[in-house]
Order: structure tokens, then sequence, then C-alpha cells
């Protein structure tokens, strides 16, 4: 079977809203990454298997899917067919930070009501002049989803183990330093602890290596600036790659396409 790599992606002038993305892939496989934003994914053909927080997930047909920011995850197909998806990247307008715990432990929701409302609201966000039908649809599925996650707040306590104070301060430095980076020894002077500690810790804790950490925020940097329509050697220097051809390398393995290819693909 020959690989496909189909994908549509802008960005909506819809408050909450930081991407929409549409793609059909075949033979392709996310690795581990992690997006600032929520993401909203639904698949209309095919299935997914991926991990997150070291668990093991699908989407059978009618599920939507709600992987939390800062969490690692990857994606594969579960068949040679590839998988045709949606995705909604959304801000914490709708989806506060208290809810990433609920979100890790049950991240798939079966709720044909708000599977339907999902595909409507992608159906509004292609058809320009009805921003109004998709704030109205985005506010409702908001609510049904803090009405999934906010009763585990109480009746589920997380499965996640308790927070390695180790990786979590190399973690705020990777994002304080998303643009000009940090050397290893630099990171464990500053949080005084041997390197190789610190690699593991990271590691350990997050289920992805502190420079995959540095680059897929870095990626996901890029994709909103050239979504936004700035060429991709503007973006390879604002989002703290050493040039584009470093930023394609990256992009390329994280999103399946170049970034050129992905730009053009924006309304």
């Amino acid at each position: 079977m020959v690989a496909r790599r189909e994908i549509s992606a802008w960005r909506p002038r819809i408050p909450g809203v930081v991407e929409v993305f549409h793609a059909h892939y075949t033979q392709y496989a996310y690795p581990m990454h992690v997006h600032e934003a929520w993401t909203l994914l639904i698949v209309d053909d095919g299935a997914v298997r991926y991990d997150l927080d070291r668990h093991e997930h699908g989407t059978p047909h009618g599920t939507v899917s709600l992987l939390p920011p800062h969490v690692p995850h990857n994606g594969s197909p579960v068949t040679e067919h590839g998988f045709r998806k949606r995705v909604l990247y959304l801000d914490g307008t709708h989806l506060t930070e208290d809810l990433i715990g609920p979100a890790v432990d049950g991240p798939d929701l079966v709720d044909p009501a708000l599977r339907r409302r999902v595909e409507q609201l992608h159906t509004a966000l292609t058809r320009p002049g009805d921003e109004l039908e998709a704030e109205s649809r985005l506010t409702l599925i908001g609510e049904r989803l803090r009405g999934h996650l906010r009763p585990r707040l109480i009746e589920e306590p997380s499965r996640r183990p308790r927070p390695q104070p180790l990786a979590h301060r190399l973690r705020e430095l990777l994002d304080a330093r998303l643009v000009e980076g940090i050397a290893l020894d630099e990171a464990a002077r500053l949080v005084h602890a041997h390197p190789a500690h610190l690699v593991r810790a990271f590691s350990g804790t997050f289920g992805i290596a502190p420079h995959q950490y540095l680059m897929s925020r870095r990626v996901d940097r890029a994709r909103r600036l050239l979504l936004d329509g700035q060429p991709a050697g503007e973006v390879a220097a604002t989002t703290g790659f050493y040039d584009q051809s470093h930023l394609t390398r990256h992009f390329k393995r994280l999103v399946g396409v170049a970034p050129g290819r992905y730009r053009v693909s924006s309304r």
C-alpha cells in the first residue's frame, strides 16, 4: 500500500480554538510528543492506538478522545489502512488545568451526543460566516466535557504517581528557555542534580526524554506561526531551531509532512 499523508490545517477566528487539523494517514506513527493545548480528537475512518501516561488507549468508532496539555502521547494506526481524523486544539477557555488529571485517567469518551456536537462544530468551522454557530457549539461541547471530567475530581483519584520535583523543575527550565534552549550541564547545576539522574528523573516521570519534550514544544509553536502565514525560514529562527532544515526534520517526524506543505494546507 502506498503511504498516504493528506492534511488540512487552519486557525479559525473562534475564541478557544487555536487550530483545526484534518488528516488522513497510512503507514505513519506519531512519536511521543506534547501539546500546549487540549487535543479533542475524533476518528472518522479506521482507528488509532496511543499511549498516554503509560496506559494504552484506542479510538473505536464513535469515541471522542480528549488528550490533556503537557502530557506526552503518541499514536499509530491499528491497521495498514491507516486512519482519517479530525482534531481541534483548544486553549484553556473551556477546560481548566484542574481537569488534566481526570482527562489522563479517562481520555476516551463514549458519548453519542458529544460526538455529534463535535462533528457539527467541524462542519461549522469549514463555513465562513458561521462563526456564531461555531462559538455556540463549542460552548456546549465545553459544558459537556466538563460534565464528564469534574465528577472524577472527587470520585476517581488519579492513577498517576506522585510528581517528581526534580523532573518538574527541569520541565520549568525547558519551558522558560523554549527558544534559546539550555545545556544539560547547566540545567543540572541549576537544579543541583547529576545530569544522568536528571535525564532519568524526567524520562521516568513524563515518559519522554528532555530533548524530545523540547523539540515537540517547538514544533507545536511552529505550527501556529506557519498557519499565521510566516515563512518556514522565519519560523525556524523564531522557535529555536538551528535552521530551516532542522525544523523540517523534526516537523516531518512529529506532524508527518514538511512545514511548507503544512503552511499551504491552511485555509
